[in-house]
């Protein structure tokens, strides 16, 4: 089968496997294990932060930083469509007590001057906002990338008012490869950051909250309570840190698959956006076949495809799927869409 659903789906490579069978190991709970140690303190470098946190998956550490900047009954502004509050399950709200409002979805393409307008000050019998929220690159926009100038102007919103800004950064190796914009360069920007090393990157788990010294030492706790502290979770920091040497740069490829998927689909009216990086959304409103129809079709000649919605459907690129399984999949998809 030639999956296509999600660049979480990849299986570790021969060298990641070796790594992680030879990882130097301790009890993280006690910040004993050398190899989380040193996960944590290589990615905070990457992003120009003090410090990081090793976390099993992207919702948790997603749901830690927030905790982080907005207090239980206080405000978070993103997006619709944001991951942390359409694919984390309510967490926010009911772990951390947060309340959330979100500006109407547009994926990558965010208007400053709409979050600005949003804003709740402190007083007036409302919920003061308290921080800013955006995912670099955009799930649910089709991979989109937020332009520097636009997480700039957002930054200066933030300190104007006094907001702390987080980025649910678990593509945001993608964006980096894409547009060239140095991972420091996007540190400098946010007050926490989630990061994530199995999507695109093909470890089997784990992501990072990354922060100050102060905020990494309040995370602590917060992974706790949540039921995230491991033991010898060393064997899975080493699967990150080789995913760091060795698959970082290679996404490229895969931005290079998806821009071919794009073009062959594009003719059939279906392509939702331009596939800026590994994502490639579909928009089957204009289409006779809705988005179960187009994925079973695929399913039964042996591609794999992302159901969204009723009519929104995904072809997500990464390293296991080679030149020739993009060469079948744009086969069978244009054989279904031409039918």
């Amino acid at each position: 089968m030639i999956d296509l659903r999600s660049d979480t789906v990849t299986r570790p490579t021969a060298g990641m496997r070796d790594a992680m069978a030879t990882a130097d190991v301790g009890d993280d709970v006690y910040g004993e294990d050398p190899t989380v140690n040193a996960l944590e303190a290589e990615v905070a470098a990457l992003f120009g932060h003090e410090a990081a946190l090793f976390a099993p998956s992207g919702s948790m550490a997603n749901q830690i930083a927030l905790q982080l900047v907005v207090p239980p009954g206080e405000e978070l502004l993103c997006d619709a469509d944001a991951h942390v509050v359409t694919y984390e399950i309510g967490a926010a709200a009911a772990y951390g007590g947060i309340s959330s409002r979100t500006w109407p979805a547009v994926g990558a393409d965010i208007d400053p001057d709409v979050v600005a307008a949003m804003i709740r000050p402190d007083g007036y019998f409302a919920v003061p906002t308290r921080a800013i929220a955006v995912e670099q690159t955009h799930n649910r926009g089709g991979g989109g990338v937020i332009p520097l100038a636009t997480l700039r102007e957002l930054r200066r919103i933030a300190d104007d008012a006094r907001l702390a800004l987080h980025c649910d950064g678990a593509r945001i190796w993608h964006a980096h490869i894409a547009d060239g914009v140095p991972l420091a360069e996007y540190g400098r920007l946010f007050d926490t950051l989630s990061v994530c090393l199995s999507k695109g990157l093909g470890a089997p788990v784990g992501s990072l909250v990354v922060g100050s010294a102060e905020k990494i030492e309040r995370a602590r706790l917060i992974r706790k309570r949540m039921g995230g502290g491991m033991r010898q979770a060393g064997v899975l920091a080493a699967a990150g840190r080789y995913a760091l040497a060795h698959h970082v740069g290679r996404l490229a490829e895969d931005h290079a698959k998806a821009a071919r998927l794009a073009e062959a689909v594009a003719p059939f009216g279906v392509l939702a956006t331009a596939a800026r990086t590994n994502l490639v959304p579909l928009d089957l409103t204009k289409s006779a076949l809705d988005a179960h129809a187009l994925a079973a079709a695929a399913r039964a000649e042996g591609v794999l495809i992302s159901v969204l919605g009723p009519r929104t459907a995904r072809l997500v690129t990464h390293m296991d799927v080679d030149d020739a399984g993009i060469d079948r999949a744009v086969d069978v998809l244009t054989q279904i869409l031409r039918a």
